[in-house]
């Protein structure tokens, strides 16, 4: 598959990414009301409010390239460009699943498309991606691994660990830091006595900041940090300011954030100020109508097909547990 260029018409790319994020706000809202209706097993993380993100990192990845992800993984994974009916399949536990149903909401993975996953782990898909990164280089391939974490993970040991064998190896890392300011029920700012810019100095990591609400700022920092990136063979930090609408998962009674915050997060709704965006750049009103009836129709066929499909046959529940091979003796 070849690369994405910089598109020459900020228009066309922002429709791009306003389309992806639309995807992913749809198909959470849809889960968010299965979850309400009983139909999702486990828990349930949405990035509602994140979307701008992965949807203009992904505008210039391709299938060479691997994401890893986290527990707040939906829009990752759908912005990689995995299949939406097998994506509800797979978290609504049915065979027809990305994964066979085995994944859930927490590790939807899709290797043809180097989706790696996601991962219920603070932090564990840092050393997948950096492991991911280096079999690119040791392979000569020219693609690069994105790795997408919250500022949440900032504290892990683990972090540090993947920064400094990035920097050392000099491996094509994107390490994609969704700062919604919050881990879990605490503001960050009481969890980690740095910043990620300090981190990134510290290591001599190139770090770039971006506001993840702006579908354009997006565009314009991704297309930068990547397109550098694909030339230098080096790795980079982008953190992203961002939004948490929802909580830390559903259910969370969110009684620990302050007044009028959630009017703030209103005004800094990422789908808002695409539309926005899209009118300065003279995309007529009758486009986005149009484009957010496509995606809603798509999303109720993805969903029919997926709530249709069977659920795994129980005589198949070891498959893929143990991989069969011959013995071998020292």
């Amino acid at each position: 598959m070849s690369r994405k260029a910089a598109s020459n018409n900020p228009a066309e790319a922002l429709k791009s990414i306003y389309r992806r994020a639309m995807i992913i706000r749809e198909a959470e809202k849809t889960l968010q009301q299965l979850f309400v209706d009983g139909k999702v097993p486990g828990f349930l993380h949405l990035s509602i409010g994140q979307e701008a993100v992965a949807s203009a990192v992904s505008e210039f990845l391709t299938s060479g390239d691997t994401v890893s992800s986290n527990h707040r993984g939906h829009g990752h994974t759908l912005a990689k460009g995995v299949d939406l009916t097998g994506f509800f399949a797979e978290i609504l536990g049915r065979a027809t699943g990305i994964c066979g149903g085995r994944g859930g909401s927490m590790h939807v993975a899709d290797l043809r498309l180097g989706m790696l996953g996601a991962n219920g782990i603070v932090g564990a898909g840092l050393p997948i991606t950096t492991g991911s990164a280096l079999a690119l280089k040791t392979r000569g391939k020219s693609e690069i691994a994105v790795v997408y974490f919250g500022d949440g993970a900032l504290a892990e040991g683990l972090v540090h660990e993947c920064l400094n064998i990035a920097k050392l190896w000099s491996l094509p890392v994107l390490f994609c830091c969704e700062n919604n300011g919050w881990s879990e029920f605490s503001p960050t700012e009481r969890q980690l006595a740095v910043k990620l810019k300090d981190l990134a100095g510290a290591f001599g990591i190139a770090y770039t900041e971006a506001d993840g609400n702006d579908v354009l700022a997006m565009h314009e920092a991704a297309r930068n940090v990547i397109g550098r990136m694909r030339t230098e063979g080096i790795p980079h930090i982008l953190e992203c300011r961002t939004t948490r609408v929802r909580g830390h998962y559903e259910g969370d009674k969110q009684d620990y954030r302050p007044d009028g915050e959630a009017d703030e997060m209103l005004a800094r709704d990422p789908l808002v100020i695409a539309r926005r965006r899209l009118a300065e750049f003279g995309v007529p009103l009758g486009w986005m109508e149009s484009a957010e009836a496509e995606v809603k129709a798509t999303n109720a066929a993805a969903l029919e097909a997926a709530l249709a499909a069977p659920l795994p046959d129980v005589a198949g529940l070891l498959a893929d547990v143990y991989t069969a091979g011959e013995a071998h003796h020292g």
